[in-house]
């Protein structure tokens, strides 16, 4: 029984998946759009909003914290420099799923996952 295990699988083992979110996480930091599946992203979705409110607090902590997510020190000082602060003025809701159809190899739905405050071309 699955009592209180929260989240999708993916097909992935747990390590895999979360280093997977993390990765996929870093891609939404720093381009401020992915394209992805609809699951991934709806799972992506909480690991970034809450990274957002991780990097709003701006203490040493909060970036090592955000280190053991992203793993990579460049896109942390994105996510605290840039991402952060154009996000300040909002409690949550930092990310919009826009659908865009099936895709057309196997069918599965496919989405962009993006920041609020990013533009698009």
């Amino acid at each position: 029984m699955r009592h209180a295990k929260r989240g999708r699988k993916l097909g992935r083992k747990a390590q895999h998946r979360n280093l997977m979110l993390g990765t996929m996480a870093g891609q939404v930091i720093t381009y401020g759009r992915i394209k992805t599946t609809a699951p991934k992203a709806k799972e992506l979705r909480g690991v970034v909003d809450k990274l957002i409110n991780t990097a709003k607090r701006d203490d040493l902590a909060s970036r090592r914290q955000a280190v053991k997510v992203l793993k990579d020190k460049t896109v942390v000082r994105r996510l605290f420099e840039d991402v952060a602060p154009e996000l300040d003025d909002r409690n949550s809701g930092y990310t919009r799923i826009l659908k865009l159809g099936p895709r057309l190899g196997d069918g599965a739905e496919t989405v962009y996952l993006e920041l609020v405050n990013h533009t698009t071309e």
